[in-house]
């Protein structure tokens, strides 16, 4: 009887220990995975039991929830709405979905995270209501304030980055949306909110500083080759190319001509560092079929392309194809052909080269902080790639302040300070150009790397430049940053 007594005691014990197991698996290893599961429907509504943590930009919250009378106990409210949509996103419990931070961080903001177990069980012996952790951002609030103005009524966007950390200062998209429009908690509003957004051919839901349809980045591209040539050791920035009025590249059907029409400057010749200063199409094309594109994917990759970032929200991929021939690979070299990128990506460029050409991987999240105000988890700046010799970085970082200063980056000048740039001019085909700039300052001790791009031209249809329309917002921005 003893014996018997003694199995059934350790089938019993067993049998509590492997659910203790499963239960702490379920509730600590997989919670994380779980509850950010697209068919955890559970983890939303959950979500609403308990007071939501505040998204958070320098200590004022951008994002909170305040009580509710309906079933969903508390209602989120986004106090700058539009400003900050393009980061926060919203959670809806009626449309059973969310966005920007609001999704990337919803385990942290609704209490659910594995790395919070322990709080909630506290929280439980202590009597305490259940509340969600608070998600400090690194964004600057007057470099993102400064892109909005920027943008106005524009379609474009507008990023940028703290070079040395790759924590993410200004992430701005135009047109974008209220987010309170999308959190109320009356479905037909909210329905028919969305509704009107999703059918807007203007795409105001888009995140177009890092995604949406990407545009060609046109010759702020060329950084991308002439780093790759700088690279390859086989080229200065005082190397000279041909010079001709127009170049047709093995296998092209058209001929390539500079945005004059005529040839870079007046010698038979020009230097790498001159033909990217005036920006001329003709060198940099003749220079990227020199180099193949092989040599110029590898470089682009160094700085991020074809390659999607969780920054935590998640980019689409910039694009430099494989197995280019000679005419598409002239093309890339100003930015044209199958070459797209996000001003996420155009910002790391930028960044990347003014960090003595190590790129950080972009974030843009600094803590998690408890309800209790005690940080929980802090986050670290990484190294992502090392794409240029220090070296080589400072070449291409001269080069730059030489296009802002004598060059045709000129809007992007700021009293006082050295700014390097790059601007870009894409065609789309006969329609609206999308205009480009990319850069970072002060040059001599980088505190942001900047990208803008515009669409539609501007409203300048194909007359627009990025240096009249694109490079100012940049300045804005930039100037926001260094209290100028």
């Amino acid at each position: 009887m003893n014996r018997q007594l003694k199995r059934v005691t350790f089938v019993m014990l067993l049998m509590f220990l492997t659910l203790f197991v499963s239960t702490s698996v379920i509730q600590v290893v997989q919670a994380d995975t779980l509850a950010q599961n697209p068919n955890n429907k559970r983890a939303l509504y959950d979500s609403y039991e308990v007071q939501r943590g505040a998204i958070l930009v320098g200590g004022v919250p951008i994002a909170l929830s305040v009580p509710s009378t309906d079933v969903y106990s508390f209602q989120r409210v986004y106090p700058d709405g539009s400003i900050w949509t393009p980061v926060t996103g919203y959670i809806n419990p009626i449309l059973q979905s969310s966005t920007g931070i609001e999704s990337a961080m919803n385990n942290v903001l609704s209490g659910t995270a594995g790395s919070q177990f322990f709080s909630r069980l506290e929280r439980i012996f202590t009597g305490q209501a259940p509340r969600g952790s608070n998600v400090a951002l690194s964004l600057d609030a007057a470099a993102q304030a400064a892109a909005v103005e920027g943008l106005g009524d524009l379609q474009g966007a507008v990023l940028a980055i703290e070079p040395k950390t790759g924590r993410i200062l200004a992430m701005a998209s135009s047109p974008t949306f209220d987010a309170n429009l999308l959190a109320v908690h009356n479905a037909d509003e909210a329905l028919a909110s969305f509704a009107q957004l999703e059918g807007d051919a203007s795409k105001p839901l888009d995140n177009r500083a890092i995604g949406g349809n990407l545009n060609p980045p046109g010759s702020t591209f060329k950084l991308v080759v002439a780093a790759a040539a700088l690279a390859s050791g086989q080229y200065t920035p005082d190397s000279l190319l041909p010079n001709p009025a127009s170049y047709l590249a093995p296998q092209a059907g058209s001929a390539v001509r500079n945005a004059s029409g005529t040839t870079c400057g007046p010698e038979p010749e020009v230097s790498i560092a001159d033909a990217l200063r005036l920006s001329c199409n003709i060198p940099l094309a003749e220079l990227a079929v020199a180099l193949g594109d092989d040599a110029i994917r590898e470089q682009a990759e160094r700085f991020g392309f074809n390659k999607s970032f969780e920054t935590p929200l998640v980019s689409t991929p910039s694009s430099y194809p494989r197995a280019l021939d000679d005419a598409e690979t002239a093309l890339s070299g100003f930015g044209q052909g199958q070459v797209t990128a996000t001003p996420l990506q155009m910002a790391m460029v930028s960044a990347g080269i003014a960090n003595g050409g190590m790129v950080m991987s972009p974030r843009m999240v600094d803590a998690v902080i408890g309800a209790d105000l005690r940080v929980l988890q802090q986050f670290e700046d990484v190294e992502w790639s090392r794409a240029l010799d220090a070296t080589l970085a400072e070449e291409m970082s001269q080069m730059m302040v030489a296009n802002v200063s004598s060059g045709v980056a000129s809007g992007a000048r700021i009293d006082g300070v050295a700014v390097a740039g790059k601007t870009g001019t894409s065609e789309n085909g006969g329609k609206p150009y999308s205009l480009w700039f990319t850069g970072f300052a002060p040059a001599n001790d980088p505190q942001i790397a900047v990208a803008v791009v515009i669409e539609n031209g501007g409203g300048k249809g194909t007359s627009g430049s990025g240096n009249a329309i694109a490079a100012p917002i940049a300045k804005r921005v930039m100037e926001a940053v260094l209290n100028k």
